[in-house]
C-alpha cells in the first residue's frame, strides 16, 4: 500500500510538473503572490509566507489535539467523559499563548505597514486619477499628462475572436517609471471609488473622490508589470487594468522627450481643420477607446442602462448640441464630461465619427475650432494627448 501511494504521489507530481512547464505564465502565481520586483513587494511576500505558517503550525497543532482526543479517547476504547467546570490553568494557558503569537505577528505586519506608508523623499511624483473605466497619469516633475485605456480588442471581449497573451491587461499608453527610483503616487478618482493595486511593485491603494491618498513604489527590476482596479467601480470594473513599464534612466528620458512631443502635436491639432474622413476615422479609435464599453462598438448602447447612440436624439440633432453632450456630460447619470480628458481635435472626431457612423448619416462634421469655441474660449490646449 505504502509503494502505491508513493508511486502516485510521483505521478501526480510528474503531471504538476508538465503543466506548469505547459503554462509559465499561470504557473508563476496561480497559488502564490506574483514575483516580487521591489522591496516593499518582497516584504510582502515574506511576511505572507511568514503568517501562512504560523496558521499553518496553529492548525496542526488544533487539529492534531483534537483528532488524537477523538481517536485515542473514544467511549469504545473504554474511555469515560471527564466532569469538571474552570481551570484557571488552562484558560491562563490559552489567553497568554494566543497573545503571544498575535504580537509576534503584529510586529513584522505593523514594520511592513509602516513602510508602505513612508512616502518621503521622493525622486519623481505621479498623480493618479480612477475614471471609469480608465486610468489618468500626470507626471508632475515632467509636466506630462495623459490617460491610459484598456487596449483588448472589443472582438476577444465578445467572444469572436481567441483571447489573447494578455486578455483584459493590456492599455494604449502605459505608465513609466525608471528603475530605482523611488516615485510617490497622489492617488484620486474623479467619480467613484475605484483602487490602484499593482502586486509586483507592492502598491495598492484606495481612490476616493474628492481625497487624495498616496503610496509609493521603487522598481528593482526592468519589466512590464501588469494590475488592476481592485474596487468593485461599475459594470466595466474588469476592464480597467493597469500597466507599469519600468524602464533605464535613458530609456524614461527618451519616453518623456517623446510624450511632450504627442502633447505638442495634439496642441498643434487643435489648430487644424480636417476633411470628415479624417475626423471619422480618428473619431472611430477615439469612441472605442472611450465610448465603447457603455455605448458598445455597434452604438446601439445597453438597454435600461446606457441609451443608443445609432439613431439618437442627440446624434442626429443639432450639433451644437451633441457638442455639449460630450463636452460636458450629463449630471446625475453615468454619462462623464470628456472636456478634461480628450483634446479639442479628439472631441470633433469622436463627434463627427457618432454623427457618420451606423445609420447616422448626418454628412456634418465639428472642427476643433467648434470645440475651443463651445468650452467658452479661444483654442484650448487640452491637457490629454491625441489618440493614438
Amino acid at each position: 500500500m505504502g509503494d502505491a501511494m508513493k508511486s502516485m504521489w510521483q505521478r501526480a507530481g510528474m503531471v504538476g510538473a508538465a503543466l506548469a512547464a505547459s503554462q509559465p505564465a499561470l504557473a508563476e502565481y496561480a497559488y502564490n503572490l506574483q514575483t516580487p520586483a521591489s522591496g516593499v513587494a518582497q516584504d510582502v511576500f515574506d511576511l505572507h509566507n511568514l503568517i501562512m505558517l504560523v496558521c499553518l503550525g496553529i492548525f496542526v497543532v488544533v487539529f492534531g489535539a483534537m483528532f488524537y482526543s477523538l481517536l485515542k479517547h473514544r467511549k469504545s476504547l473504554g474511555h469515560k467523559a471527564a466532569h469538571f467546570h474552570e481551570n484557571t490553568t488552562v484558560e491562563i494557558i490559552w489567553t497568554v499563548i494566543p497573545f503571544v503569537i498575535l504580537v509576534g505577528m503584529a510586529y513584522p505586519a505593523a514594520k511592513v505597514v509602516i513602510d508602505m506608508k513612508d512616502t518621503s523623499n521622493p525622486d519623481m511624483t505621479i498623480k493618479i486619477t480612477g475614471y471609469q473605466w480608465k486610468w489618468g497619469y500626470d507626471y508632475l516633475n515632467d509636466d506630462i499628462s495623459f490617460y491610459s485605456n484598456l487596449s483588448t480588442p472589443r472582438e476577444q471581449i465578445n467572444g469572436t475572436a481567441a483571447k489573447g497573451e494578455h486578455y483584459l491587461l493590456e492599455v494604449d499608453e502605459p505608465m513609466v517609471v525608471p528603475v530605482g527610483k523611488r516615485v510617490r503616487l497622489l492617488i484620486t478618482a474623479n467619480d467613484v471609488i475605484h483602487s490602484w493595486w499593482l502586486p509586483a511593485l507592492g502598491v495598492k491603494q484606495d481612490g476616493i473622490p474628492g481625497f487624495i491618498r498616496d503610496s509609493w513604489l521603487k522598481a528593482d527590476k526592468i519589466g512590464t508589470y501588469r494590475g488592476q482596479c481592485a474596487e468593485l467601480c461599475g459594470k466595466d470594473h474588469g476592464f480597467m487594468p493597469i500597466v507599469v513599464e519600468v524602464v533605464s534612466e535613458e530609456d524614461y528620458r527618451a519616453w518623456v522627450v517623446k510624450k511632450k512631443g504627442a502633447t505638442q502635436a495634439a496642441v498643434a491639432d487643435n489648430a487644424k481643420s480636417f476633411e470628415i474622413a479624417d475626423l471619422v476615422a480618428r473619431g472611430e479609435k477615439v469612441y472605442q477607446a472611450n465610448c465603447a464599453a457603455c455605448h458598445q462598438a455597434s452604438g446601439m448602447g445597453m438597454p435600461g442602462v446606457f441609451p443608443a447612440i445609432n439613431g439618437s436624439k442627440v446624434a442626429t440633432g443639432p450639433i451644437a448640441e451633441h457638442i455639449n453632450v460630450v463636452l460636458n456630460g450629463r449630471p446625475g447619470t453615468a454619462m462623464a464630461a470628456f472636456a478634461g480628458q480628450l483634446s479639442d481635435a479628439d472631441i470633433a472626431a469622436v463627434v463627427t465619427y457618432q454623427r457618420n457612423a451606423w445609420d447616422n448619416k448626418m454628412g456634418d462634421l465639428a472642427q476643433p475650432a467648434e470645440i475651443a469655441a463651445a468650452r467658452g474660449g479661444a483654442a484650448s490646449e487640452a491637457g490629454a494627448p491625441a489618440a493614438q
